[in-house]
């Protein structure tokens, strides 16, 4: 049996989540429930175990602040993957530098694709889908009336249960310590 993948996330849950899993469930009815999230670093195998990992997450996130950041256009990865997604407009550097602080010791990995802040809205089978999925979410993202921005002040380690079902491990505050000293 292969090893478990991990990520960090951060889950969105204020308006703009909601527009984000309410066009999940229309664009891909028969995905399972994934909540939105921004993710700080994409699935990966550990380097060592859950114990280890975690040590390293709440020594780097302890150290660092609690940010906010705000959303931009809806974009595509096609031809790459046909993945819908909404860009991280403004702070995006800072996901960037938490991802690069974070990516060391049992979490370290090689990613498969260049890191880039975003918020998925929907993974489909097709470039053809993810042109309608554009149009369709582009539209909608234009419709919203609400805040565009995201507070990141706590981040979720999840581990991979099955394809596309996660489980979450720990909540890691940013900025301060699990530990009380």
């Amino acid at each position: 049996m292969q090893s478990p993948r991990y990520a960090l996330v951060a889950y969105v849950r204020n308006a703009v989540g909601e527009l984000v899993e309410n066009l999940r469930q229309e664009l891909h009815p028969d995905l399972p429930h994934l909540p939105a999230h921004v993710t700080i670093l994409p699935p990966r195998r550990l380097q060592g175990g859950e114990l280890s990992a975690l040590e390293t997450l709440e020594d780097i996130c302890s150290q660092a602040e609690p940010f906010e950041v705000t959303l931009g256009d809806v974009e595509t990865f096609i031809p790459v993957t046909p993945t819908v997604f909404i860009r991280v407009a403004r702070c995006a550097h800072r996901m960037h530098e938490l991802h690069d602080r974070l990516n060391t010791r049992a979490l370290a990995s090689t990613e498969e694709w260049p890191y880039m802040p975003h918020l998925t809205i929907v993974k489909v089978g097709t470039e053809e889908l993810a042109q309608k999925a554009y149009i369709f979410a582009r539209d909608r993202w234009a419709l919203f009336e609400g805040s565009r921005h995201i507070s990141l002040s706590e981040l979720t380690f999840v581990r991979e249960q099955e394809q596309n079902r996660w489980v979450d491990l720990a909540g890691i505050p940013l900025g301060r310590s699990l530990v009380k000293p």
